[in-house]
């Protein structure tokens, strides 16, 4: 009797503990949504364009790409609870500057620069402590569905919370809705413990980390920079690409000379995480690139206000909740690589509908089905794709896989805001039906990418890898 009320004990403490870290997920996903809908009401009172806002939601999401690996090594050295708690001091602050920018560099400093730099040290403990507390197999696959649930339904009701905001108060108000969240959160983390004590001579590859993130923010740059001058395109595109090949090389002489990486080449040689980590991709890909696309053509072409715009995205956010409900029911009856399939089916005729719906016909709620189908579709397979990567390795090296399945995961949104807006943004003043055409063929496309990837996945659940990396770890 008493080993059970410890039993009892225990869940009711790590459902606490899960209760700050899926909240600090949600903020995050809504941070990268939200801002979607107000790009009328920022553009015109902070006198810029749609293109800066699209800017400012682009390095945001860039930077949180760029950063969340080395956020993730910074756990190790400093401590998992204490990088999670810096993380949302600075997000808080990022917030509460974005709410009371003048304009547009100051949005971009508080917004994109200090919101971003928080959730590069947030989100990776909010993985390695899910992984190192709930070290039953099924208590953390039910905490990761729920983090990843969190997560989408974070992005997919950015749009109607922050449209409702905006509308009832102002856009500044959504950013001060975000700072309460944060002391919220902060407030309820108050008794998480780290369960692994920092190792403050912990090596951190300083070289690898500038590497990664120049390579990163020069290939989304040369991306955004494709409507304006295509040679400054290619070759910001091809000078990221060299600069991530020279950091995969340092990563490999560090691991040769007895040094620690960044990260470890140990995290590549898994070809289901690999493949796992590309549908992770495509998956936020789509979720931020359809949201940007939809909300900026029903602001900029239709004329439709911030809550209108947010009350359309209602669609998507009861597809992704009601799948993300029923996810746990779907993995105890298909297996992972059958629900990833599914998923990106859907998502993709959701598109296919958004395309063939709403050509011609004025009416706005032309938009709720493909929506509607994209949240299901969505809903369905984040959690499969979290937890294919995740299961790929031993405990180990769970911290840098946390890390890497992030930032990919992040550098999705981040091109779905440049790649997709870029195509939108390019002619939506003059030629809006085209380029909404061309901007959905696009992610239509990235869907059949996910979905190949998908097909070459296990029809079984991988087994961890036990490779031990070359260098030290906790």
């Amino acid at each position: 009797m008493a080993r059970e009320d410890q039993a009892d004990q225990r869940t009711a403490a790590l459902r606490r503990i899960l209760i700050p870290l899926a909240l600090a997920q949600f903020i995050c996903s809504f941070a990268g949504s939200n801002m979607n809908v107000m790009i009328n009401d920022i553009s015109e009172d902070l006198d810029t364009s749609v293109q800066g806002v699209q800017v400012a939601i682009t390095i945001f999401l860039l930077v949180m790409a760029a950063l969340m690996i080395p956020g993730g090594k910074l756990t190790d050295k400093y401590g998992r609870k204490r990088c999670f708690t810096v993380g949302l001091v600075v997000y808080g602050v990022g917030a509460a500057m974005s709410a009371a920018a003048p304009g547009l560099g100051v949005l971009i400093l508080g917004n994109s620069i200090l919101e971003g730099v928080g959730t590069a040290l947030l989100i990776p403990p909010v993985y390695i402590l899910t992984t190192l507390l709930f070290t039953e197999v099924t208590s953390r696959a039910r905490a990761f569905g729920a983090i990843s649930a969190m997560g989408g339904i974070g992005a997919a009701a950015g749009p109607l919370i922050g449209g409702l905001i905006t509308s009832a108060i102002s856009w500044r108000a959504a950013f001060g809705f975000q700072v309460l969240v944060i002391v919220v959160i902060l407030w309820l983390a108050r008794n998480i413990t780290d369960p692994l004590p920092p190792d403050r001579t912990r090596p951190f590859d300083i070289g690898g980390a500038v590497l990664s993130a120049v390579g990163l923010v020069l290939v989304v740059t040369g991306i955004l920079a494709a409507d304006n001058n295509a040679w400054l395109m290619i070759a910001l595109i091809v000078a990221g690409a060299l600069v991530l090949v020279w950091f995969f090389r340092s990563v490999r002489a560090k691991e040769r000379a007895g040094n620690e990486p960044l990260l470890s080449t140990a995290l590549f040689r898994n070809r289901t995480s690999n493949l796992g980590l590309v549908t992770q991709n495509a998956q936020w890909l789509l979720l931020t690139g359809v949201s940007f696309v939809v909300a900026a053509y029903l602001q900029v072409v239709r004329g439709y206000d911030a809550i209108e715009t947010g009350v359309i995205f209602t669609a998507e956010t009861a597809g992704l909740l009601a799948a993300s409900l029923a996810a746990e029911r779907f993995a105890k009856r298909r297996a992972q690589r059958t629900l990833i399939l599914a998923g990106f089916l859907v998502v993709i005729g959701g598109v296919a509908v958004l395309l063939a719906l709403v050509s011609g016909t004025p009416n706005v709620w032309a938009f709720a089905p493909g929506l509607l189908l994209i949240g299901l579709g969505l809903g369905v397979m984040l959690t499969p794709s979290v937890n294919v990567v995740q299961s790929s390795f031993a405990e180990h090296l769970q911290g840098e896989i946390s890390g890497l399945s992030r930032s990919v995961s992040n550098l999705g949104s981040s091109l779905g805001a440049a790649v997709a807006g870029t195509v939108l943004v390019a002619g939506i003043t003059s030629t809006p039906e085209r380029s909404y055409a061309l901007a959905m063929i696009v992610l239509a496309a990235v869907g059949c990418v996910g979905l190949a990837a998908a097909v070459f996945l296990p029809r079984t659940s991988p087994v961890p890898q036990d490779d031990q990396p070359t260098s030290p770890t906790t």
